[in-house]
């Protein structure tokens, strides 16, 4: 019985520990249908916050280039491409890094923060904060 309450608590208090990480898969969907275009997967490596995209919902994307981008992503495909780079954990946000806009080839600052266990809030700008964009990625269940 010991055996089974303790296998339980380490299990619960695992999930709750993923559940309030941004590491892991996100949602992203179209502004203006709500629907779900990408899979972006934030990921870990020397203490930093990465991402790449590790699905397109749209068939007809899937094999879509970066056209727009310049350097080494220009026409490469978008699919496993990383499009967050560098970002520093920063009190409750994580900082200092880069966001790609693969439609349209654009790089802008971030900053991103955990809105609750299942929405992440990224902020793309250029420069300053105050002037940019911000979107919501949902958790994928």
């Amino acid at each position: 019985m010991k055996k089974l309450i303790f296998t339980l608590l380490v299990f619960t208090i695992t999930m709750t520990v993923n559940a309030q990480t941004i590491f892991g898969k996100w949602e992203n969907r179209d502004e203006e249908t709500g629907k779900v275009d990408s899979v972006i997967e934030v990921y870990e490596k020397s203490g930093k916050a990465f991402a790449k995209i590790v699905e397109i919902t749209n068939p007809e994307r899937k094999d879509a280039v970066c056209d727009k981008c310049e350097g080494d992503k220009k026409n490469k495909p978008i699919l496993g491409m990383d499009i967050l780079s560098g970002l520093q954990k920063d009190g409750s946000e994580w900082s200092g890094g880069e966001i790609l806009d693969p439609k349209k080839g654009k790089i802008y600052d971030c900053f991103i923060e955990l809105k609750g266990k299942n929405k992440l809030k990224v902020r793309g700008f250029l420069g300053v904060a105050l002037f940019g964009r911000t979107v919501y990625w949902h958790r994928k269940s």
